[in-house]
Parts: C-alpha cells; sequence; structure tokens
C-alpha cells in the first residue's frame, strides 16, 4: 500500500513508478560533494546507496486528495516501456498500478502539475500511438518557460508531449506562482530546468512541500550549496534550492528520488 501523510482534511500519497540505479557514478552527478559529505547522505539516507557505492534513487509522483474530492497529481513519473524515458531510467514503470492500490481512477485525476519537463517526471502523461492523455479528465499544469524550452530539454517533447496534450485541449500553462485551492500553491524554483516548479500545501500550522527536483539526494539536505551535474542552470538551482527550504522551514519535503517519500526539515539552511 503506497505511504501517505495527511494535513488537515488532504491526504498527500506517495506513489512509486520504479526504482534503480543511477546511470553514472554519484561523484560525477554531485562534482563538488566531500567525502564529508558523502557519509552524512549516507547515514541520512543508507538506501540510496549500494554496496559497490552507486546511486540508487527512487522515482515517485504524488497524489494529493482533500477528503473524497477529485485528485491532482504532482509528475507522471518514468512510463511505460516505451516511454521517453526508456534509454536511461527503469522503466516499464508501475504507476497505474500504485493509482489502483491508492484507490484513484485515471478518471478521477482532474490536475497533473509537471513539476518540469525532463522525461523522469513526464513518462505516464501520454501513452500509446498515437499519443493521448493517460488521464482523461485532467488538465496538465507547466510553466511557460519550459513549454518554451521544451525543444532544448528534449527535441521529442514538442511532439511526443506538448502537441497531444494542446490537441486533447488538456494542456493548461502557468506562468509563476499559481493558486490551486487555498491550500495548494504551484512555488517557481527555476533551475532545473528554466521552468521548474515546486507544490507547497499548507493546512493550519502544516506545510508539506513537494519539491519535483529542487533537491534530488541527501548530500544537498547535508549541503543545499551543491549542485547536481544535469542542471540546465546550477547557480539559479542552488539560489531557488536554499531560498525554499529557509522559507518554507519546518516543513515536510515530499521528493521523488530519496528513498523515503516524506523527510521532514526542521532547520532551515545556515547563510552561506
Amino acid at each position: 500500500m503506497p505511504l501517505s501523510r495527511t494535513l488537515g482534511s488532504i491526504t498527500v500519497t506517495a506513489l512509486t513508478d520504479s526504482e534503480g540505479a543511477f546511470f553514472q557514478p554519484r561523484t560525477e552527478a554531485f562534482p563538488h560533494a566531500t567525502a564529508a559529505h558523502w557519509r552524512e547522505a549516507d547515514r541520512r539516507d543508507p538506501g540510496a546507496v549500494t554496496a559497490d557505492g552507486q546511486w540508487w534513487l527512487r522515482f515517485r509522483s504524488f497524489a494529493i486528495r482533500s477528503g473524497d474530492g477529485p485528485v491532482t497529481l504532482v509528475d507522471a513519473g518514468i512510463g511505460p516501456a516505451d516511454s521517453l524515458a526508456s534509454g536511461w531510467a527503469p522503466v516499464p514503470g508501475r504507476l497505474p498500478a500504485e493509482l489502483a492500490a491508492a484507490g484513484i481512477d485515471p478518471a478521477d485525476v482532474e490536475t497533473v502539475v509537471l513539476t518540469h519537463l525532463h522525461t523522469d517526471h513526464i513518462g505516464w502523461a501520454v501513452t500509446g500511438t498515437p499519443g493521448r492523455p493517460y488521464f482523461p479528465n485532467a488538465s496538465y499544469l507547466v510553466q511557460r518557460a519550459d513549454l518554451d524550452a521544451a525543444q532544448t530539454l528534449n527535441p521529442e517533447l514538442p511532439a511526443g508531449l506538448i502537441a497531444p496534450l494542446r490537441a486533447a485541449g488538456q494542456l493548461r500553462e502557468v506562468d509563476g506562482e499559481t493558486t490551486l485551492t487555498p491550500a495548494v500553491r504551484l512555488l517557481p524554483t527555476p533551475g532545473h530546468t528554466p521552468g521548474h516548479q515546486s507544490v507547497l500545501l499548507t493546512a493550519a500550522d502544516e506545510r508539506l512541500l513537494i519539491t519535483g527536483d529542487l533537491l534530488v539526494h541527501a548530500v544537498q539536505l547535508v549541503d543545499p550549496e551543491l549542485c547536481y551535474a544535469h542542471e540546465v542552470d546550477p547557480e539559479q538551482a542552488r539560489r531557488s534550492r536554499l531560498a525554499a527550504l529557509r522559507t518554507h522551514s519546518p516543513t515536510l519535503l515530499a521528493t521523488p528520488h530519496l528513498s523515503a517519500p516524506f523527510t521532514p526539515v526542521h532547520h532551515p539552511p545556515l547563510p552561506a
């Protein structure tokens, strides 16, 4: 059964699409991390390192539901065997089974928030040949900056993702901070991609931040200054990460790639 957390009447459910070893050594993915950084990261998240020192990561989406109302899905995983992520990610994913285990039918999903357009976050958004939206009743929310950069991010995105969503009338461009409900807001956190966004939930005095790839490994909780090699703009990504962690601490982080889907953060990073 997928793990979940509640904030007031809102349930956030972590849906694991797949897991596997990263395609390059983690020391190349985080070239400025020191041995001390890695020791502390492995202490915090021992499930993220294999016996031979590889980075083992999860690929998750998150479902948000208030009561028995419609579902907002954040990210769409790595997808089926023929998805755009198939060249590097451990496809096929199991998101359909995870949704079923959580009692969610694809038709129940009213909104799909794509935190960004990297292929491990859009895999189930559009499926089949010709491509059709997997969630037939959902609006798909993408920051305009990522849509503008789609061709650069991956030349297959315009035809494989964007065109089918537009043809179905299900693509919704957003630009900057956007309120979905009084409790759910989209926050621009650019850098990983030009239009990367995170999702902030607030209920009473509780906060939960669905990070997307604002951070991708526990080593960036040990030291949020550490940049990840696969950022479009590493410096902007660093600023976004620091600003989000400082502004919204204490909070509960919901992360796609750490071993545990929910990670409490009680103290903001120290000033640089």
